[in-house]
């Protein structure tokens, strides 16, 4: 069974940073494409980034230059990087492999 488990989100400053982490279990991460999703309130849901099987990624232009994809498939994670974060990036975020998603992780952006 497909299981993912996020982590990671919190409240930032905007400039900030944070990490985020999604447990992987039922399956590999390293022989599959996997993304991360947001959904802002009020708002349809938003591809943020992906990673092919083949270790390619991919970002939205609202993304590009701040984020960044990685996985890790000794410990069966995968990972967003979130740096120079604004408000604009306030959403819940979930990692999911097609057809599957996570619970999410909340991340606001205020000062």
């Amino acid at each position: 069974e497909v299981e993912l488990v996020e982590s990671g989100g919190g409240l930032v400053q905007p400039g900030g940073s944070l990490t985020l982490s999604c447990a992987a279990s039922g399956f590999s991460v390293s022989n599959t494409g996997m993304s991360w999703v947001r959904q802002a309130p009020g708002k349809e849901i938003e591809w943020v980034s992906g990673i092919n099987k083949e270790g390619g990624t991919g970002y939205a232009d609202s993304v590009k230059g701040r984020f960044t994809i990685s996985r890790d498939g000794t410990k069966n994670m995968l990972y967003l990087q979130m740096n120079s974060l604004k408000p604009d990036d306030t959403a819940l975020y979930y990692c999911a492999k097609y057809p599957t998603r996570g619970q999410g992780t909340q991340v606001t952006v205020s000062s």
